[in-house]
């Protein structure tokens, strides 16, 4: 059964010269947790009878786990990755944590290769860019199967002997989440983690 979360507002605590801001949700969990989601919205969840006083030394005590979140996700807010992508040549695109230029070239064989900082794709037509957006984002979902597979399987080997079986894994593109579970086991990824 899904917990019901009510919402109990927004409030800002000072960590350091740094505000921290957050929305406080409280839940029939046991214990205080916080969750920092790509659109850098704070979510702290807590039991329903615990007093602000205990929030706020929370966030105190996790502020710099907080910051540092903050921090990673800043790097992804360059201008090249807020404007609408156009599919051409030199934009930029990430890859396992690096970042490689994109170069598309003509060639009667469609594919993509990955080389020396260089994302390089063949289509008949480079200025066909719903060509070149098919091509990539069909690049990224087959590395991301492969690698998010592998990784399972990885993180698997270290509880299968609990009896806990291998979940499913689903991969798709979310806005507020990294991944997720299900009540039944499935695994879920955002396809933006590779």
């Amino acid at each position: 059964m899904k917990r019901v979360k009510t919402p109990g507002g927004t409030f800002t605590v000072q960590f350091g010269t740094t505000p921290i801001t957050f929305e406080l949700l409280y839940s029939a969990r046991r214990t205080v947790a916080v969750q920092v989601y790509p659109d850098r919205a704070i979510e702290v969840e807590v039991p329903t009878d615990t007093d602000y006083a205990a929030i706020e030394a929370f966030v105190k005590r996790r502020g710099a786990w907080i910051l540092r979140q903050l921090r990673e996700l800043a790097q992804y807010d360059k201008p090249a990755n807020l404007l609408p992508r156009q599919y051409v040549s030199g934009e930029s695109y990430r890859y396992l944590g690096r970042q490689y230029r994109l170069k598309v070239v003509a060639d009667t064989v469609e594919r993509m290769v990955l080389s020396r900082g260089w994302l390089t794709i063949s289509v008949a037509d480079p200025a066909d860019r719903r060509a070149v957006q098919r091509l990539i984002q069909g690049w990224y979902q087959s590395k991301a199967e492969c690698v998010f597979n592998e990784r399972l399987i990885a993180c698997h080997a270290k509880v299968e002997a609990f009896g806990i079986t291998l979940p499913a894994l689903g991969i798709r593109t979310m806005k507020r989440r990294w991944g997720s579970c299900s009540k039944t086991g499935k695994v879920t990824l955002n396809l933006k983690l590779i």
